[in-house]
């Protein structure tokens, strides 16, 4: 029996555990990347595990989200990032040189290796053949000290594709027939590996898009095979000697498999407030728009800009429409300047932001209220736009430039000259603005640079033997980590400051959790089903964290936030019947009696007593050996360090 490409490159990393479907494995970490959001509480936590240098083939650290410095605190953040970076052996992308996910797809990811970065979209990485997983960032912490990075032996989902995209349907409308068809919840515990002879009509940019956006699935990760397409685009990134060719054997074995006829695809649009609230362009046609915005780290590539400068030559954008473009990294902006292609997107009235994250992460360009926003990007959660009535729809750059012009969601089809890109032979290289790490006979010599917004990481301590609070919060289902720990630009200059962002922690749910859970001093939250899906985001845990919350008991988790939860010492626990979530009120007085001998026996259901109500209700209790061990340490970081000082 033949492997899948996954297995292939999972069991070639594998250093710990067997390699079993559903069984917990350790795997070795090739690369790492952060950004500046999660980066400083990485870089934090990398300190305190006292490893004095990266023992990674290659860690980035990437300045793209926190760029719009109103304050000292990003400014002061993306200095210390820098020092940490430079003594500990970390590459450094300056702001300015772009998006994380497109920089490293550009100069440093490689197929066949294996990459974690503190951001969910890194999968980005699969789009050249890489396992590239997003986690949180005491994961990659962890994995820059060398140590292994922990998920389940996951099931493997084949996409067959077969066809070619029609004309003015893009790479876009594949994934998000892909979500449409799965849902946000239909990754979970899987890997989805695309496949068949539609691969070949994709180029690396298109896979890409399409990797970075199963992130929305709640995959594990998403992969295309390495091929002569893959060579190419390395090739033009002057990077060739990287390239190895890999695709999955001819009678391997999938969990799921999915077909797509490439042909069939029409163009397709995610409506408020979800990725997998898919409706097709025709259906939309007509609708009067407000702003659109293109770029991220889904659809910044040359690529796409260059389909959105053909559309926008000799058109002006609708008066009643602002248009914003992203370039997604230096290389792209500094190639459309010397193309042209700039030039007639500045003529069409459209306003160049610098190459960063920008409004995907709420940094800017907020609509007006109640506006619709078309945008480019990966996630229209509400609220995440920085407007919290905006209606945010998630279309391909083709169908954002057209509608821009028309001032109404427009059927990109209805543009009557064909366009069709080449990839260029040779890309422009210019990695000036990507600081190497200091040589070990100085790093020594290096000062961490501190500003005065930079504050430690929470205290922690082991599980204690019972725990018995109040519930301090109760909330509903695909409670997002937007929800959790919201972005934008007055929060994230916070993200090295847990106390002061602690204090937005749940707000868009409730503005008085904060200050509830602070004065309860602990307490249990209570939740619905894919709880914490989206952002990669420890903070998300890290607040609840430092606001003494002792466990969150839920339907489902998102794969990254529990991992991150367990990081953090919180205890994550699922109902044994989802009906009993509607037992428990906010407010309630919870138990969970002798839990920390539970735990360490192993017991896989506890029961949680609501002393208000006077029931008993059973509750899983899913922890490995080594997550279980994590728990009763009190988190990650306490964990390791003991190991390292026992090791």
């Amino acid at each position: 029996m033949g492997l899948t490409l996954t297995e292939k490159i999972l069991k070639a990393h594998v250093v710990d555990g067997e390699f079993v479907k559903g069984n917990e494995i350790g795997i070795r970490i090739d690369q790492t990347l952060t950004q500046d959001a999660t980066g400083t509480m990485a870089y934090l936590e990398f300190e305190a595990m006292g490893v004095p240098r990266v023992r990674t083939e290659r860690s980035v650290a990437y300045i793209d989200h926190n760029t719009l410095q109103s304050g000292f605190e990003n400014a002061d953040d993306h200095r210390f990032i820098g020092s940490c970076a430079k003594k500990h052996g970390i590459y450094f992308s300056r702001p300015g040189n772009g998006i994380c996910h497109q920089v490293h797809l550009e100069r440093f990811g490689a197929p066949g290796k294996t990459l974690i970065g503190s951001d969910s979209h890194t999968p980005t990485g699969g789009g050249i053949g890489m396992i590239a997983i997003g986690a949180g960032g005491l994961d990659v912490a962890v994995a820059m000290g060398g140590g292994a990075y922990y998920i389940t032996y996951p099931k493997i989902v084949k996409v067959e594709l077969t066809g070619a995209l029609s004309p003015w349907v893009s790479a876009k409308d594949v994934i998000l027939e892909v979500l449409r068809r799965l849902s946000v919840k239909g990754g979970v515990g899987k890997v989805i590996e695309y496949c068949g002879e539609g691969v070949k009509s994709l180029s690396v940019p298109e896979r890409a898009t399409i990797t970075n956006m199963g992130a929305e699935l709640g995959a594990t990760t998403s992969i295309f095979p390495s091929d002569e397409t893959t060579r190419q685009f390395l090739k033009a990134q002057k990077r060739e000697d990287v390239y190895v060719p890999l695709a999955a054997d001819a009678d391997a074995v999938y969990d799921e498999e999915i077909k797509i006829d490439l042909s069939a695809l029409e163009p397709l649009a995610a409506c408020p407030h979800s990725p997998d609230n898919v409706k097709t362009a025709s259906e939309l046609s007509g609708m009067k728009i407000d702003q659109v915005c293109i770029g991220s780290c889904t659809n910044s590539s040359l690529m796409d800009m260059m389909k959105v400068a053909h559309i926008l030559k000799g058109r002006t954008v609708h008066p009643d429409v602002s248009l914003s473009i992203a370039p997604g990294s230096k290389q792209v902006l500094n190639m459309l300047a010397q193309n042209g292609a700039l030039s007639i997107m500045i003529d069409a009235g459209a306003r160049i932001l610098e190459s960063a994250c920008g409004p995907c992460i709420g940094m800017g360009q907020s609509p007006n209220s109640g506006g619709i926003s078309l945008r480019t990007f990966n996630r229209n959660f509400l609220g995440r736009s920085g407007t919290k009535d905006g209606q945010v729809y998630l279309v391909s750059p083709e169908l954002a430039a057209i509608s821009a012009v028309n001032g109404v969601f427009t059927d990109p089809r209805t543009i009557e000259d064909k366009f069709e890109f080449e990839m260029p032979s040779e890309f422009v290289i210019n990695d000036n603005m990507i600081v190497p790490p200091a040589p070990e006979s100085e790093m020594d010599s290096v000062e961490i640079l501190r500003g005065p917004n930079i504050k430690p990481y929470p205290e922690t301590a082991p599980l204690v033997e019972s725990i018995e609070c109040g519930c301090s919060l109760k909330v509903g289902d695909n409670i997002t980590t937007d929800h959790i720990m919201p972005a934008g630009a007055k929060i994230l200059p916070l993200r090295s400051n847990i106390p002061a962002i602690s204090q937005h922690c749940f707000t868009v749910c409730d503005e008085n959790f904060p200050a509830r859970a602070k004065e309860m001093g602990k307490s249990i939250i209570v939740g619905g089903s894919n709880y914490g899906q989206g952002s990669s985001r420890e903070h998300a845990a890290l607040a609840p964290l430092y606001l003494g919350v002792k466990a969150v008991i839920v339907k489902s988790f998102a794969r990254i936030h529990r991992a991150n939860l367990i990081n953090a010492g919180i205890l994550p626990l699922t109902f044994v019947n989802e009906a009993d979530y509607d037992r428990i009120d906010q407010g309630d007085e919870l138990a969970l009696m002798n839990v920390r001998a539970a735990v360490e026996a192993g017991e896989q259901q506890l029961v949680l007593t609501d002393r208000t109500k006077g029931i008993e209700i059973p509750v899983l209790c899913e922890l490995s050996g080594r997550t279980k061990d994590i728990i009763l340490a009190g988190g990650l970081l306490d964990y390791t360090r003991e190991a390292l000082k026992n090791g």
